[in-house]
């Protein structure tokens, strides 16, 4: 059984969710996370919930973060789209000795700032959709950013590429076009378009080495990224969790044991200190997860009949927020584990 812990940044979450994202979700599911949401995430002080506190953050510990991030998505998974982006970035110089650490990390941990990341592409490898070179004493990107969300909301962006010596290399840029970097127009998808998603053209951006947090081993980075991907995310219990709340409680009784006893395993797991340690069971975890989700949306989705069809509805938002994450994260380990699940092999 999941104990939620007791934390000033629970109760803060909340506030924010019953106050402000759950009563304007299915207007901006139609309309797009406006600027307000993020300011009000900002002044929450939930984008430090996992920073170092002599930089502003709260040094939280892991089950804070997954159980604000299960509230924030349940109550409007967009705008929990585009903040959960803020947290890698802010982990990644916690952990940074590089000179950016002292000019980023504390606006960050205070929410002065929001950063979005450009990476997941590295999970194409060995095909190479962002090359980094050496130019004029910095480093010049050339390539494609597929995915990249929160554009015109984030104040900057966490980028990443490939090096042509095999380095993952990350670096910080402002979150806006430059010489260099030109987004598209913004990509209408399914679910959450409203978390403004676009790509990005790189063509020559350069960058001073001093914007650098990380350069690593591609091999190192790959090893560390596979372990965050096993696990299932925080978001699939918190729109499974607002799911259930639609339906009545004896259908709904059932469906919360399950959700109990999945989240409790999937959270066991993540908090073993190897973080790699039983892959097969966490993404068998992963998947049940993921069949929960689908089964609790589906469930909300007959029990609203037709007004499930309506783009004010609820139900309907929770189901297609459940299609995104299907496959946000995906990696083809992941992907082949899911798929076995789902055919019973």
């Amino acid at each position: 059984m999941t104990v939620t812990p007791a934390h000033p940044l629970i109760d803060r979450a909340r506030r924010l969710a019953t106050d402000l994202l759950a009563p304007e979700a299915e207007r901006v599911d139609r309309e797009g996370v406006p600027a307000s949401h993020i300011d009000a995430v900002k002044r929450s002080g939930l984008l430090g919930v996992g920073a170092p506190v002599a930089y502003g953050g709260s040094a939280a510990p892991p089950a804070v973060l997954r159980r604000t991030a299960e509230i924030l998505a349940g109550a409007c998974c967009s705008t929990w789209f585009v903040q959960t982006q803020h947290h890698t970035p802010v982990q990644m110089l916690a952990q940074s000795e590089m000179p950016v650490r002292e000019r980023l990390l504390g606006p960050l941990s205070r929410g002065e700032l929001l950063s979005g990341v450009a990476y997941a592409h590295l999970r194409s490898w060995p095909r190479v959709p962002v090359v980094v070179r050496r130019e004029g004493g910095g480093l010049r990107f050339d390539g494609t950013v597929p995915w990249y969300t929160g554009w015109g909301l984030n104040d900057v962006v966490l980028l990443a590429g490939v090096t042509d010596a095999g380095e993952v290399l990350f670096a910080f840029t402002e979150a806006r076009e430059q010489p260099g970097l030109r987004a598209s127009e913004p990509v209408r998808l399914a679910a959450l378009t409203a978390a403004r998603t676009v790509s990005l053209e790189l063509s020559g951006l350069w960058l001073p080495e001093e914007a650098v947090v990380l350069r690593t081993p591609y091999e190192r980075w790959a090893s560390g990224d596979r372990a965050r991907t096993l696990n299932a995310s925080p978001a699939v219990f918190g729109v499974t969790e607002a799911a259930l709340s639609l339906l009545d409680t004896e259908t709904a009784a059932p469906l919360t044991a399950r959700l109990a006893d999945v989240r409790g395993r999937a959270y066991a797991l993540a908090d073993r200190p190897a973080p790699q340690e039983r892959a097969a069971e966490r993404l068998a975890v992963r998947a049940e997860a993921y069949e929960l989700l689908r089964t609790a949306t589906t469930a909300a989705v007959v029990a609203g009949g037709g007004r499930s069809m309506a783009l004010t509805s609820r139900a309907q938002r929770h189901a297609r927020e459940a299609l995104f994450l299907l496959v946000q994260g995906q990696t083809s380990e992941t992907r082949a584990a899911h798929l076995r699940a789902l055919a019973g092999t």
